[in-house]
């Protein structure tokens, strides 16, 4: 099962979970609604050289991906899901400390 880890209020995170609603491939875990899941992301984010990027931009790095072998991506397209192509309008905020992005 292929772990995403991201929050409700993240717009490129709520686009990524429609694509995999009902998809038992996947399991979502939101890191907003327990310390628990936070915990395990903030563990992901602080020792993984993947996030390097994220953090020098202001990110924070969600959606991310953990791959059954303990692969960590950024890319939905590497699970194959569709990124957000900035076309579509997408609700909620953004999830940078600028503002910009996730």
């Amino acid at each position: 099962m292929i772990k995403i880890y991201g929050m409700k209020t993240c717009p490129y995170c709520e686009y990524v979970d429609r694509q995999v609603e009902g998809d038992s491939r996947f399991k979502i875990i939101d890191i907003g609604t327990d310390v628990r899941f936070m915990h395990e992301f903030m563990s992901l984010r602080d020792h993984n050289p993947v996030f390097e990027h994220s953090k020098a931009i202001g990110d924070i790095g969600i959606p991310c991906f953990v791959l059954e072998d303990g692969t960590v991506t950024l890319d939905p397209a590497d699970v194959g899901l569709v990124e957000w192509d900035g076309k579509q309008p997408l609700d909620g905020p953004a999830c940078s400390i600028d503002g910009k992005g996730c």
